[in-house]
């Protein structure tokens, strides 16, 4: 499928804190019964993009939906067919693995100003052989890697956090899309490096648009499960949410409003509002276990999207699905490897979207190391077993004997 356009996003990019070995400075468990819903509606609004959902309909309408809804979407190769990140061939009978990455366009640097594209969170969507069940692995921003030397920004391999790969990736010349999709292949090679595992496609995710998308659904309902305070919205004298940013060589919120407080999401289940769900979801600064709980958050904040938007009030509302569908289309960039998308969406039609499960990382031991002034998380040897047995389609039988792998989400 041919790409479309995508509007361009043009930011400085922050030099990603890696050990360079040489870099060039020109090239920048077990089955539950609930009622199912296709995955591939879930995997979409993961991504930014319901497309539509199948039942009803019959088949053919169901087609004809997917065709006006991917219409919508930016498709481009991100994982290159000469990459040993990606699968062989066009078959999808097995197991199927899908590189989820969240970039956001919205950090700040000291100065209060913007600082690049950095990917914010990386997550594997992990299907089985048997297509009717979905599982969610976060890998830690902060993980320590190898990343792999690559041609196609100059980059000549180092040691460094796994979000530095796509950092890595996307610098050096092209247009915006040709930018991105470089930093999730390094990022995809980073991976693959560290576990073996090769992914059927991918997902790239703006936060930028992922928030339109959630404006249109009209917020979600959360459950907090302990204190946050924010490190990026404030209230001011007059109680009104403003904008703040954090200083992290201070280690202070800067911009605070004269007379102005701290907004903090407090403990218990509530309803939220598109600005404070998008905030409680990229808190992590103060948290009992930092980037792991807002992974947790992310995961949980995923799942709502997908409730809300397949709840009858969207489903039955063709005008608000499509706004919804729009808005999502624009907050992705998706990359189907070598299968076509209708493969995909047919293929995975019988898994429970309402029942995706989350998986975690590192459990009980949430292992940090302190490498040249530099915090990095370390993947315990359980949690590499944990990525092998996504890799060899084997997870489920992994999670059947490891129950602490799964999430609370």
């Amino acid at each position: 499928m041919p790409a479309s356009s995508t509007r361009a996003k043009r930011a400085p990019v922050r030099e990603a804190r890696i050990e360079r070995e040489d870099f060039d400075e020109e090239a920048t468990p077990a089955k539950r019964k609930k009622p199912k819903d296709p995955l591939w509606a879930r995997l979409t609004v993961v991504a930014g993009a319901l497309l539509m959902m199948l039942g009803g309909g019959g088949i053919v309408a169901a087609r004809l939906a997917i065709a006006s809804a991917t219409d919508k979407l930016t498709t481009t190769t991100m994982i290159g067919t000469d990459s040993g990140a990606l699968v062989p061939g066009t078959n999808i009978d097995g197991a199927i693995n899908l590189l989820l990455v969240g970039i956001d366009s919205e950090q700040i640097t000291d100065g209060g100003e913007r600082e690049g594209v950095l990917a914010d969170s990386i997550l594997i969507m992990h299907i089985p052989k048997s297509h009717d069940q979905g599982y969610l692995l976060s890998i830690p921003r902060d993980t320590r890697v190898t990343i792999p030397r690559f041609e196609k920004s100059r980059y000549g391999g180092g040691t460094g956090k796994i979000n530095s790969a796509f950092s890595s990736g996307y610098q050096g010349s092209g247009t915006e899309l040709e930018k991105r999709a470089r930093g999730v292949e390094l990022l995809a090679l980073t991976i693959y490096k560290l576990t073996g595992m090769q992914f059927n496609g991918a997902m790239l995710i703006d936060f930028d648009g992922f928030r339109a998308m959630v404006e249109e659904l009209g917020g979600v309902d959360l459950c907090v499960d302990q204190r946050a305070e924010s490190i990026h919205l404030a209230y001011n004298a007059q109680g009104k949410i403003v904008g703040v940013w954090y200083d992290d060589a201070a280690g202070q919120v800067r911009n605070m409003p004269k007379g102005g407080r701290p907004l903090i999401h407090e403990p218990g289940c509530r309803f939220f509002t598109p600005q404070l769900a998008l905030d409680y979801s990229r808190i992590r600064k103060g948290l009992e276990n930092g980037d792991y709980d807002r992974q947790r958050h992310q995961q949980q904040l995923i799942k709502a999207i997908a409730k809300k938007a397949m709840s009858k009030g969207v489903l039955t509302d063709f005008g608000k699905l499509n706004r919804v569908i729009e808005a999502g289309g624009k907050a992705m960039i998706l990359d189907p490897g070598r299968v076509p998308i209708e493969d995909f969406i047919f293929t995975l039609k019988d898994v429970a979207a309402n029942d995706l499960v989350t998986v975690r990382t590192n459990p009980g031991t949430w292992s940090t190391q302190e490498i040249n002034g530099i915090s990095y998380v370390i993947l315990n040897d359980a949690s590499l077993a944990l990525f092998h047995a996504a890799r060899d389609g084997t997870l489920q039988d992994f999670l059947l004997n490891h129950p602490e792998f799964l999430g609370s989400v």
